[in-house]
């Protein structure tokens, strides 16, 4: 690092310096999700592609991609919301060549995390991912021998007197900068301004002399990627309502990004809104038993977040007055990254710096880990509750969060294992695994509790609380035969008797036991029975919060969603397509859903088929 940054207007520029100043052989380290230099390692990626003598590896993860269709449906949806919501922004090079087969010889990419299944199918993505910890992802970075660092920052002031902000991404570059300094071996660290992102003030900002290259040209207004909030169903509010009354007035909080994240933090709002209503809706989805000693209560003291990543959810506590409890340092948030929709950055920049200041960007190693300033960390994080998903669970509770049993990796760890951890090292803290109890695929439902699967992300002598729609199963400490009947308590009632048989020929249940009726009645139907006050009074929506997606594509993502699914089983799609030709014309609001879709006004029998269907769909969707 130099006392003053060559200051580059073009990316192509600072992609020459780099090979220059290193040679032939460079080991790029990039951020997780949106703190990549995308323009940077874009001209890098080019100037390897022509110059075979050189070596470009790259290390990171979560790598951002516009959404694709396969079906010509999808891409009637997905086309035009691409244009709404990434026009202007540069995809990553290295992404579609690695995605089409084009990757050179002499660039090789790593990640350690995935955006949820987008890389199933890809065979080199599969075979260079590096499982990891998230605390433990800087140390491999650093053994790889990385010597460049390439990040979007935020900019403040100029000359001599500029500021850089790692805002969205402080949690690798901070932990490994003194590393690198320490090892006093050729790194460069290059920032590449972006206008558009939250300067996000504490630890998370640079002085310039600590950079090398920035990257501060015409390009610097470019959008920054979204994610959108997506639809939450009934059963995810169901499953946010009980996450929602775990959590303690005064205590701490982490979730995660998605239906399940955003169900929380609605459930959190309509306990601190109307805690009756809160309090009737729990005992109505939970047999009474199960819901006693849960918290119904508005916070009057209010949570404090400890969460690697910030999501949009944590921008709608604060705004209820909800995420407010001060800490040590005055925050109210300690987090190592974030990723959102365009609210979300709005928000943030639009703060004014002081209140912005409550949102402290840190080091993955002081959000993730209780060492380094232990103490600290253990009297903030009070009445911890940590949540996060998983895409199954196995009845004597390990947790499948991140792979398949042939091996195949959906995402990948993360920091999940940390979280773990920290529930079990911290007094009065709890691990909160959430999933839906049962899903859809091929056309069939499946449950998503299991008796057991060929791989496993978190072992089952760490299991805490599991939460479905149908409650919640507290395992901690429990023996087999407690915890296999507290997680059938939880299942769907379609598949009890399965798990139950399944359980009894190992020997873990008596022959006699039985599933208590009061948990018979685990269903879909009963679920939307127990939120239907909720409906009435305006919760419980499918979009309970803003979303990028038009009225009309609010509409229609349930309805193709409800088609893909009718699609994967050959005799429920013919039987759609037979009904469809029964459907009537749209009404007003089906004609608009069918306009955004192109179809209004079909111009072949193969539009006309598409548009019958999507009508049928539209009308029969939850």
């Amino acid at each position: 690092m130099t006392g003053k940054p060559d200051q580059h207007q073009q990316a192509e520029s600072v992609a020459d310096r780099i090979i220059e100043r290193l040679g032939g052989r460079i080991v790029l380290a990039l951020p997780l999700g949106l703190g990549k230099a995308n323009l940077v390692a874009n001209a890098l990626f080019e100037r390897a592609v022509d110059d075979k003598a050189i070596d470009l590896e790259i290390f990171t993860a979560l790598t951002l991609e516009r959404p694709s269709g396969s079906s010509d449906m999808e891409r009637r949806f997905i086309e035009p919301l691409n244009e709404r919501l990434y026009s202007g922004y540069p995809g990553l090079a290295f992404a579609k060549a690695l995605r089409d087969g084009s990757l050179p010889e002499n660039v090789r990419i790593s990640e350690f995390f995935f955006v949820a299944g987008r890389w199933l199918s890809v065979e080199n993505a599969q075979q260079n991912y590096v499982s990891a910890n998230y605390t433990h992802a800087g140390r491999y970075v650093l053994d790889r021998g990385i010597n460049v660092v390439a990040q979007l920052v935020a900019k403040r002031g100029d000359g001599a007197d500029a500021e850089y902000s790692l805002s969205c991404n402080s949690d690798i570059t901070l932990d490994i900068l003194p590393v690198l300094k320490a090892r006093r071996e050729p790194v460069l660290l290059v920032g590449e301004v972006s206008s558009q992102l939250p300067f996000m003030p504490g630890e998370a900002v640079l002085p310039a002399g600590e950079f090398d290259l920035i990257l501060d040209g015409p390009d610097r207004d470019r959008p920054l990627f979204v994610v959108p909030r997506e639809p939450v169903s009934a059963a995810d509010h169901a499953i946010g309502i009980h996450a929602a009354g775990l959590a303690k007035d005064g205590g701490t909080l982490q979730i995660g990004i998605g239906s399940l994240g955003d169900a929380l933090a609605a459930g959190l709002i309509l306990r601190q809104r109307q805690p009756e209503l809160f309090a009737g809706t729990l005992y109505r989805l939970s047999p009474h038993a199960q819901a006693e000693g849960r918290e119904t209560g508005s916070f009057e003291t209010g949570l404090y977040a400890a969460s690697e990543m910030f999501v949009d959810g944590f921008m709608d506590l604060y705004r209820e007055g909800i995420l407010k409890r001060r800490v040590s340092d005055g925050a109210i948030l300690h987090s190592g990254f974030f990723l959102g929709s365009h609210e979300f950055y709005a928000f943030l920049r639009d703060l004014p710096e002081e209140e912005r200041a409550l949102f402290q960007m840190r080091g993955i190693s002081f959000v993730n880990e209780l060492y380094g300033e232990e103490e600290r960390k253990r009297a903030d994080r009070a009445h911890a509750r940590f949540v996060n998903n998983a895409m199954m669970v196995t009845l004597m509770g390990a947790t499948v969060s991140d792979a398949l049993d042939d091996g195949r990796v959906v995402s990948g760890v993360g920091g999940q294992y940390n979280f773990v951890a920290q529930a079990f090292a911290l007094e009065g803290a709890h691990s909160i695994i959430t999933l839906n109890a049962a899903r859809r695929t091929r056309g069939r439902r499946e449950s998503r509790l299991v008796w057991s699967y060929g791989h496993t992300t978190l072992p089952r002598h760490l299991r805490d609380m599991v939460v479905t729609e149908y409650g919640v199963a507290d395992l901690r400490g429990k023996s087999d035969r407690d915890c296999i009947a507290a997680m059938l308590a939880i299942a769907d009632s379609a598949f009890q008797d399965e798990l139950l048989d399944a359980a009894k020929s190992a020997g873990k249940l008596e022959k006699d036991f039985a599933v208590p009726p009061a948990f018979r009645r685990n269903t879909p139907e009963r679920i939307a029975e127990a939120l239907l006050p909720l409906r009435k009074e305006g919760w419980c929506t499918r979009f309970p919060f803003a979303t990028e997606f038009t009225e009309e594509e609010q509409r229609l993502i349930p309805a193709l969603r409800h088609l893909k699914d009718v699609s994967a089983s050959g005799r429920s799609l013919a039987r759609a397509a037979l009904a469809s030709l029964a459907e009537g014309r749209p009404d007003q609001e089906e004609r608009a859903a069918l306009e955004r879709m192109q179809l209004s006004t079909p111009a072949s029998l193969r539009e006309t088929f598409y548009a019958k269907l999507l009508l049928w769909a539209l009308r029969h969707v939850e």
